[in-house]
């Protein structure tokens, strides 16, 4: 299990560990090629921290502090191996390279970059797609076991289970840490899509914690898929998922107001709206539409959805009745009660909240949503447009009770009290 950062000066120890713990994981991963073992080295330099760190201070460079003490533990680790000395000479090439400026891949298809070596190594065919995606989670965006858990909708128990076999798996197969070539990396690309976007998906609405926003664990999705997008310039979905986080992350300014606290969408000073990044949206949507060969897949479409959000300038502009439509396309893909979801929320924007409570209704037996804050809180907004006050209240506030993010716990406990004023 994970040790957990307590206190250190001014919270740095905790602050900087959970930013850096996925580049110390893929660092150390590279050196002694067992994502495991990776991770208990980047532990012992937790350790490590929190007992220097008070007494001598917070390095000029934390990051590298913590790289710099789980490598010369893996060198430590390689020495008392039997293949000292291959693997020593090994790790000197690589920390020579590391310190080096990086030459061009000799492979165009190649690229140096061990966080995306990283979500290769653990979205390996050897796992399941659960596995594979827990442990990406795990190791490369840095979150708990539980706060995997809120993402998957699935007990605490099941996802520490999935991430331990699953590095123990690796390990036993002896997996390569690499990105892969040709058949294999194809192969690969549907569950690293996936981990992607769950990671952007907790730093932009985080499920635990005291803060709305994570957006290092966004920047580093987003750094990622723009990586991916030039790595495999005919994969559509890739184009899909660079835009959807490129229209997502457009918004990240105004999504929080003065104090932290969330603002719903409706609410949002759209001139806060990064145009930029909406663009460059526009430019990878457009990339996935002219490469594709058949019916658009779940992340372009998504990306067409929050396209239509990001090209309205105002809310009430907002073209509800394709958003409606492009649900519709994605549920009969990638059916999922959150999708559903979704989509009952666009039609009830199209068509009123009378077309969309049965809708809603109809999800509240599924038992992937049964502890899922999201469908109170959408019911509790159905019956307060529709005058049902004392109901809608009651939605809001089971919802704050289930909400994990203790942010969004307080939005919805406002939303309760105001509901019906």
């Amino acid at each position: 299990m994970t040790p957990q950062p307590t206190a250190g000066p001014d919270g740095a120890v905790e602050t900087v560990f959970r930013m850096e713990f996925p580049r110390v994981v893929a660092a150390v991963a590279r050196i002694v090629r067992d994502v495991g073992i990776a991770e208990e080295l980047a532990q012992d330099a937790l350790v490590a921290a929190l007992e220097r760190w008070p007494r001598d201070g917070v390095p000029d460079n934390p990051g590298a502090w913590l790289t710099a003490t789980a490598r010369h533990r893996a060198v430590d680790l390689v020495r008392r191996r039997e293949t000292y000395a291959r693997k020593l000479a090994e790790i000197g090439r690589n920390q020579a390279t590391a310190t080096a400026r990086p030459e061009e891949p000799a492979d165009p298809d190649d690229i140096d970059d061990d966080l995306l070596r990283l979500v290769f190594t653990a979205c390996h065919p050897v796992l399941s797609a659960e596995a594979r995606t827990a442990l990406t989670l795990r190791l490369l965006g840095g979150l708990t076991t539980a706060e995997i858990a809120r993402a998957f909708l699935v007990p605490e128990t099941t996802v520490a289970q999935r991430i331990v076999r699953a590095k123990r798996t690796l390990a036993r197969k002896n997996v390569a840490f690499e990105v892969p070539y040709g058949p294999d990396r194809d192969a690969r690309l549907g569950s690293v899509l996936d981990v992607i976007y769950l990671i952007f998906n907790e730093g932009y609405a985080a499920t635990a914690g005291d803060d709305w926003l994570r957006p290092a664990l966004c920047e580093d999705a987003l750094r990622l898929a723009r990586v991916l997008s030039g790595l495999m310039p005919k994969e559509p979905e890739v184009h899909g998922l660079t835009a959807l986080l490129e229209f997502q992350a457009s918004r990240t300014a105004a999504r929080t107001g003065p104090d932290g606290e969330p603002v719903l969408l409706a609410d949002q000073n759209r001139s806060r709206w990064n145009r930029m990044l909406i663009a460059r949206g526009a430019t990878a949507l457009a990339r996935a539409d002219a490469v594709a060969s058949g019916p658009p897949g779940p992340y372009v479409l998504q990306a067409a959805i929050a396209a239509c959000h990001a090209h309205a300038y105002r809310y009430e502009e907002t073209d509800w009745h394709r958003i409606a439509a492009l649900y519709g396309l994605l549920t009969d893909r990638t059916p999922s009660p959150v999708v559903e979801l979704n989509r009952a929320v666009a039609v009830s924007m199209a068509r009123g909240p009378e077309a969309a409570l049965p809708l809603v209704d109809a999800l509240s037996t599924e038992p992937a949503l049964r502890d899922y804050h999201l469908l109170p809180s959408v019911r509790g907004d159905l019956l307060s447009r529709l005058g049902r006050t004392k109901e809608a209240r009651e939605e809001f506030t089971r919802a704050a009770d289930l909400a994990g993010n203790a942010r969004e716990r307080e939005m919805l406990r406002r939303r309760a009290e105001g509901a019906g004023r």
